[in-house]
């Protein structure tokens, strides 16, 4: 049986579900002593991990690594492992604890791309200057439920966007009661406070967001991380990559919050079905349409056209279109381009006799 104490993993966000299913990690003859751990920062195939004492850098065993890529899986930040040490002192990744949640994201070739595994809770960062884009949001909360994840929006910069009240209640108005969404100012430990909640032992957290939005500042005052920032563009409020890895840190109030690039693509890793779940409102409204199979276009008696912003609504049929276009084999992403290249030369052949 792997060799762990809960109470010191406590800290580092290990819960009762994790524990009972690492303690089901098959123990190798020829890996004796394996000792849980946490992969708390992961840079390509290196990786540095916590065991609740010290900091260990190590790599994955090529037996795990076939394992994981045979499942369309990888190690990433969060995870929770079986590690053992060599003759030589060299510190081997021997087996991961599957996840009780992960946060993921399709990359433009349909890969599977983890973002952050055993995740409670999901800061989701969005400056109040020009970075401000509430479908954006949408989009982020979207995929994040739908990864059995608690969305948190954090709309930063509070104390310098000049338009920082008129958004704040846009993003009231725009998403469901459910979604807590806290304004700071995230060089004030008013944002600790604000955030604390959601912040006691055991619980992790995850900050998600674009480049420039604040997250490293935000992390350094809830952790004290000395993580680099920088500024933004003057037109577009768009910033540098500060942040060029995920990296796990401890937090003062307790608890654990992860730290990530910005995310300049979050296309959603689940399916058309599970995202929608996560529009509720919509879906609500949807059980008093007049037809089963409404569309919300123009059919008549739509009760979600009628009660949903339009722009909102927009941005669900946006999501559920890339979803469906998610879930395409190969062979039907090409049949759909031959069906609309005979369409649009139809039309080409039309616009030709008519001139004619």
């Amino acid at each position: 049986m792997i060799e762990f104490d809960f109470e010191t993993l406590h800290a580092l966000g290990l819960t009762p579900a994790i524990a009972s299913r690492a303690v089901q990690l098959p123990q190798p003859h020829d890996e004796p002593g394996l000792r849980l751990a946490r992969v708390v920062e992961a840079q390509r195939d290196c990786f540095t991990l916590h065991d609740g004492h010290t900091e260990l850098f190590a790599r994955a065993l090529p037996r795990l690594v076939q394992q994981l890529q045979a499942q369309v899986q990888q190690l990433t930040i969060g995870d929770w492992v079986g590690v053992h040490i060599d003759a030589h002192g060299q510190a081997w990744i021997a087996d991961r604890v599957e996840p009780v949640t992960q946060i993921a994201r399709r990359a433009n070739d349909g890969r599977r791309q983890p973002l952050a595994s055993n995740v409670d809770a999901a800061l989701l960062v969005m400056g109040l200057d020009a970075d401000f884009n509430a479908r954006r949001m949408e989009r982020y909360i979207a995929m994040v439920r739908a990864c059995g994840v608690v969305p948190v929006v954090v709309l930063t910069k509070l104390d310098i966007a000049p338009q920082a009240q008129a958004r704040i209640a846009e993003m009231y108005a725009r998403l469901p009661a459910t979604v807590p969404v806290l304004p700071v100012n995230a060089l004030t430990r008013q944002a600790s406070t604000e955030i604390g909640p959601w912040l006691h032992a055991g619980q992790t957290l995850v900050l998600l967001g674009s480049s420039g939005a604040g997250k490293s500042t935000l992390i350094n005052t809830l952790a004290n991380a000395g993580q680099a920032t920088g500024g933004v563009r003057q037109g577009d409020g768009r910033g540098r990559h500060t942040t060029t890895a995920r990296s796990l840190h401890r937090c003062v109030q307790g608890g654990c919050i992860i730290d990530t690039p910005g995310l300049r693509t979050f296309r959603p890793d689940a399916d058309a079905s599970t995202l929608a779940a996560t529009f509720e409102d919509v879906q609500a409204l949807a059980q008093q349409c007049r037809f089963r199979d409404c569309c919300h276009e123009n059919e008549p008696g739509c009760a979600v056209r009628a009660r949903v912003d339009a722009d909102r609504l927009d941005n669900y049929k946006k999501l559920m279109r890339d979803a469906q276009r998610g879930e395409q084999t190969a062979l039907e992403r090409i049949a759909q381009r031959s069906k609309w290249k005979k369409i649009g030369k139809a039309g080409s052949q039309r616009a030709r006799e008519k001139r004619a």
